[in-house]
């Protein structure tokens, strides 16, 4: 089931994990290894995918960090 453009998730794919569709690529991978210092291209050779997948993650990560809610508690 696509959740945003070029994600899905299936839970007979990584057990559930949002991926990039058509892969088994999983959405937290690609933000490591960006969050590392891997350059678009270095994940892209590594892992088949697109720019517009690398995109489609950051773009699916902020939506929905944006989304989140925080309560501070003490």
């Amino acid at each position: 089931m696509e959740i945003a453009p070029r994600i899905s998730v299936d839970k007979e794919v990584k057990f559930g994990k949002p991926v990039i569709t058509g892969t088994r690529v999983p959405i937290d991978l690609v933000l490591g290894k960006l969050a590392s210092g891997m350059s678009y291209e270095e994940v892209m050779a590594e892992y088949e995918i697109t720019r517009e997948d690398i995109l489609a993650v950051l773009s699916y990560a902020a939506k929905t960090l944006s989304e989140e809610e925080i309560r501070a508690v003490g």
